[in-house]
C-alpha cells in the first residue's frame, strides 16, 4: 500500500440527536454530514463512536435489573466499585489482569485489555445504566458500511473508536475496535527502508491513528461529536478488521 496524499480532512459535524436502541445510525450520521456540507464520498473513512453504535444496539444495562454474584460482590470488596457494575464486567470479560482500590483490568472476551473490560456508564443518557461494547464490533462496522452504501450510494470505510488506556503510558487514546473497507493493520515486514534495508517488525495500527486522531475531534467528555469524517485516506482502503490489531494470547509477553 502507498501513500497517494500528504493531506488528511477530517470533521466532525454536530446536531447528532441522542441515540437510542433501534435508531438507524447509518442514516443519522450521512444526514447530519449532508446538512453540514459534508456529504459522503467514495473513498471516505467514518469514525463512529462506540458509545452511539452500543447505545443503537440495545447495549444499554440498568444496573438495579442487575444481579450481583459472589464473585463481583468479592471484587467489589478489593475496589471500591458497586458490584453490579463488576457483574457485567466478569459477564463480558476472560480473565481478570489486576484489581487495586478504585481499578479492574479485564481481558474484553474480544481480546482487549481495558479497564472496567470496557463497561461505562457515562453519557448513558441519564439513570444508572451500564453500556457494554457491542456484540461484534467489526460486523457491527461492516452493517454500517453496507448501510451507507445503501443510503448514499458510496463506498467507504468505517472505523468504531473506543478510548482506551495504554499499560505504559498515562491517559487513554482512540483505538478501533471495528474495522469495515480498511487495512486495519499495515504489515510493512519484507519491504525496504530509504536505504534498502529489508523491515523485519514494522507493522502499523492504521485503524487506531485513524482512531485516535478522530478522537481529537470527538473529544472524551460533553463535546456530543461522535460521528467524524476522515477524507483524503482513500490509500487505506481494504480487507482488514479491528480484530487483527489484537494481539494472539500465545505472543503476550506480560501475562
Amino acid at each position: 500500500m502507498e501513500r497517494q496524499t500528504r493531506r488528511l480532512e477530517l470533521v466532525a459535524p454536530p446536531g447528532l440527536p441522542e441515540i437510542s436502541p433501534g435508531d438507524d445510525l447509518a442514516r443519522l450520521i450521512a444526514e447530519g454530514f449532508a446538512a453540514a456540507g459534508h456529504a459522503l464520498q467514495d473513498g471516505d473513512i467514518v469514525v463512529v463512536a462506540q458509545k452511539i453504535v452500543s447505545k443503537s444496539e440495545g447495549r444499554i444495562y440498568p444496573l438495579r435489573d442487575v444481579e450481583p454474584g459472589p464473585e463481583a460482590i468479592r471484587l467489589a470488596g478489593e475496589t471500591g466499585k458497586d458490584p453490579r457494575l463488576l457483574e457485567l464486567v466478569l459477564r463480558e470479560s476472560d480473565d481478570v489482569v489486576r484489581t487495586r482500590p478504585g481499578l479492574i483490568i479485564a481481558r474484553h472476551r474480544l481480546g482487549f485489555v481495558v479497564a472496567n473490560a470496557a463497561v461505562d456508564h457515562s453519557n448513558g443518557g441519564g439513570g444508572e445504566v451500564a453500556i457494554l461494547l457491542p456484540e461484534d464490533p467489526d460486523a457491527s462496522a461492516a452493517r454500517l458500511r453496507a448501510e451507507f452504501a445503501a443510503i448514499a450510494a458510496v463506498d467507504v470505510a468505517v472505523v468504531i473508536n473506543d478510548s482506551m488506556g495504554r499499560a505504559w503510558r498515562n491517559g487513554t487514546i482512540g483505538t478501533a475496535i471495528g474495522a469495515s473497507g480498511i487495512v486495519a493493520l499495515d504489515d510493512r515486514r519484507g519491504r525496504a527502508d530509504r536505504d534498502g534495508a529489508v523491515l523485519v517488525s514494522s507493522e502499523i495500527a492504521l485503524a487506531d491513528e485513524i482512531a485516535s486522531a478522530a478522537s481529537l475531534l470527538m473529544g472524551q467528555g460533553n463535546e456530543s461529536l461522535p460521528a467524524v469524517l476522515v477524507r483524503g485516506a482513500s490509500w487505506a482502503a481494504g480487507d482488514g478488521r479491528a480484530a487483527d490489531l489484537v494481539r494472539p494470547l500465545d505472543q503476550d509477553l506480560f501475562r
